[in-house]
């Protein structure tokens, strides 16, 4: 990605090296732990459902007199960067509709932080919280994402990113309202059939973005999309489940197959056209 250089966005709340507040989580998180924790996580889980699991009785120690290496700076500028470009290219999008987009906070942070959502942990992954308008990511988990799960480069991480702040374009136009909505009036296998349809639609929102930063931009390089494809086809259900317990359960996806993701990443790239990512009314997902 041709990202050196560009403009940073100012939506970035840093608090890598700051001292997180409440219950560490123990033991740090192995390669197993990563790969459970984007099974559960990775684009768009509830952080306090499973860090409650992990604390432990001692004070939380992560980040506190930390001074951040430049390969942290650079990550974290590299991050802004992505975001500005994100920024543009939905603030045009929504105005094309008549709308006003509303910037979210980008929330950098080490070891863990609070959230409006619970505890946000480096085992939490990143996530969008509904409830503040915020993305937190821990940066150390994307790293550990592309080596667990063979996912490597700039637009993988990109990708990450351009998928939660989906999450906050289907908050905007209150998708996620009407969804949650519908949570206690379901099965449990029903829900997770609209959350499927929820994830690949956010899915559908970062191809939108990886369209708009290659036409208008200039951002992407020879490479990049096949990095995202790569990344989406990483993070599926069934290949994660296949990777972490050896068989696959279809009633559980909560995100949908390796193939979904990527398809509906592609679909977003290919057309540009947000009116074509009603994954929701899509007879074949």
């Amino acid at each position: 990605m041709r990202w050196q250089g560009r403009p940073k966005s100012d939506n970035v709340e840093d608090r890598r090296g700051v001292s997180g507040r409440g219950l560490a989580v123990g033991g740090g998180i192995g390669g197993l732990g990563v790969v459970i924790a984007i099974l559960y996580f990775l684009l768009g889980g509830n952080p306090s459902d499973i860090t409650q699991n992990l604390q432990v009785d001692q004070p939380s120690t992560a980040g506190a007199g930390t001074t951040l290496s430049p390969k942290d700076k650079e990550m974290g500028d590299f991050i802004s960067t992505v975001l500005k470009d994100i920024e543009n290219v939905w603030r045009a999008r929504f105005q094309e509709m008549g709308q006003s987009y509303v910037d979210p906070k980008l929330v950098l942070f080490t070891g863990q932080t609070d959230s409006a959502c619970g505890v946000a942990g480096a085992s939490s992954g990143p996530f969008y919280c509904p409830e503040d308008s915020k993305v937190y990511i821990d940066l150390s988990f994307l790293e550990d994402m592309q080596r667990e799960l063979g996912a490597p480069g700039d637009f993988a991480r990109a990708y990450v990113l351009a998928h939660e702040f989906g999450h906050h374009v289907q908050n905007l136009l209150g998708i996620n309202d009407q969804v949650m909505a519908r949570r206690g009036r379901m099965t449990e296998k029903e829900f997770n059939t609209l959350m499927v349809r929820m994830e690949l639609q956010a899915d559908f929102l970062a191809g939108v973005w990886a369209h708009y930063a290659d036409q208008e931009g200039n951002f992407l390089e020879q490479g990049d999309i096949e990095e995202g494809l790569n990344a989406a086809s990483a993070v599926g259900d069934d290949r994660i489940m296949k990777q972490t317990q050896g068989y696959v359960v279809p009633d559980a996806f909560t995100h949908g197959t390796s193939e979904q993701r990527v398809r509906w990443f592609r679909k977003g790239f290919e057309t540009g056209d947000i009116r074509q990512g009603d994954t929701f009314n899509a007879a074949v997902l």
